[in-house]
């Protein structure tokens, strides 16, 4: 319930503030600051989750490169949510880039790959402005020939 997840999101931002001075590494805290990203979706408060996890997916990036695992997952995770809020032009763009990386890193059949061609093709299909081409290549990237 909402008090549950309030009290979450208090604990979380605690967490997050007793680790920055404590100067944990970078990397514990971007899983802190995902964790308080998912907590704010859950709170109905997804344009803040977006802005945490766009800096999370960024920071990840800066760190350790686009081929890192976390770097990777980080921008599924962005892309995802820039999906379910209807930001489907930066969400194509992103997974354009992310996509290959992915493909070259971790194989056609890693579960990365399937859940960003998924988002890939939400993003594609669930826009307004969907073409034919665009429905087309959705159709297409489910199937894993895209």
């Amino acid at each position: 319930d909402a008090d549950h997840l309030e009290d979450a999101l208090s604990v979380k931002k605690a967490e997050l503030s007793i680790l920055q001075r404590l100067g944990a590494p970078e990397d514990v805290i971007f899983v802190v600051q995902g964790n308080i990203a998912v907590t704010y979706e859950l709170l109905g408060r997804g344009e803040l989750a977006i802005r945490l996890k766009r800096d999370v997916y960024s920071g990840n990036l800066k760190l350790f490169g686009e081929e890192h695992f976390d770097s990777l997952t980080s921008a599924n995770n962005y892309a995802s949510s820039l999906v379910e809020l209807g930001h489907f032009k930066e969400a194509k763009a992103l997974m354009r880039k992310t996509i290959p990386v992915v493909r070259r890193v971790l194989g056609e059949n890693h579960d990365l790959i399937l859940t960003m061609r998924w988002n890939y093709a939400e993003a594609l299909y669930k826009d307004d402005g969907a073409t034919l081409d665009d429905l087309r290549e959705a159709v297409t990237t489910l199937d894993g020939t895209g």
